[in-house]
């Protein structure tokens, strides 16, 4: 993965890249909203989550400063870097990308709403850790919709078995990890319908595991540039929106 570019590396001056960076969110966020109240949500019920792992702390600032307080990172030590850089107490940290396992100690003081778990193996490692630091996080299920081999995510069939693990983990403790909902990306190369099916799928599903274990799942992430409208549709809380928020910022080629 290409390193997060710097104000020398962009394709603007300083002061038209802020312009341009606060005009970009501004847009995506009406957009957003205007989304939800079309299919009849509050305009609240989403929020937008930029993901700026293109770029660094300091043009990362720039994009808080237009007003974005969820920002998502790949790379948790950019994530841990930039959480101690910014050191933003308004700034909702998530870990949109793949999680090691032993990543897990030092990202945790951010303690960043964790989009991927995929694995009883990091869900222990997550809330064990939580535990030992006294901390509680929130973390998110992500499930392979779209049942491609090439994608990540948990096979639907092992979702309520590892909703059940954690729900005996968890217990009734104050600290460790809150599993609050459910991630997951379209796959490659779907139109708008086909990831509309998709993401109606994961709504389905969040539904059919609140019933049969009684765990709330409020949480839906998913919805990304390209397909975010179909998302909100389906019930996403959540969408990731990265380079549309740099858009005539970030370097071409």
């Amino acid at each position: 993965m290409a390193e997060p570019i710097s104000k020398q590396q962009m394709k603007c001056d300083e002061a038209t890249a802020k312009s341009l960076i606060v005009d970009n969110w501004n847009s995506v966020n009406s957009s957003v909203s205007e989304t939800a109240q079309r299919c009849g949500r509050s305009p609240d019920s989403v929020r937008v989550v930029g993901v700026t792992k293109y770029v660094d702390a300091e043009i990362t600032s720039w994009l808080v400063e237009a007003g974005c307080h969820d920002l998502g990172e790949n790379r948790p030590q950019l994530l841990e870097s930039k959480f101690q850089t910014l050191d933003d107490s308004n700034i909702r940290w998530h870990q949109i990308g793949n999680l090691q396992r032993n990543k897990v100690r030092r990202l945790l003081p951010a303690e960043p709403l964790v989009h991927a778990i995929a694995s009883e193996r990091l869900l222990d490692a997550l809330h064990n850790e939580c535990l030992l630091q006294s901390r509680s996080i929130d973390g998110l299920i992500e499930i392979n919709v779209s049942e491609e081999e090439a994608k990540t995510g948990l096979p639907i069939d092992q979702l309520e078995p590892l909703l059940v693990h954690w729900r005996e983990l968890a217990g009734s403790s104050n600290a460790g990890l809150n599993i609050n909902g459910l991630m997951a990306m379209a796959g490659w190369g779907t139109d708008e319908t086909a990831a509309a099916r998709q993401f109606a799928k994961l709504r389905e599903l969040r539904d059919q595991m609140e019933s049969s274990t009684g765990i709330s799942l409020p949480e839906l992430s998913m919805g990304m540039s390209g397909d975010y409208p179909a998302a909100i549709a389906e019930g996403a809380t959540l969408v990731r929106i990265g380079t549309r928020l740099f858009q005539g910022v970030l370097p071409t080629g």
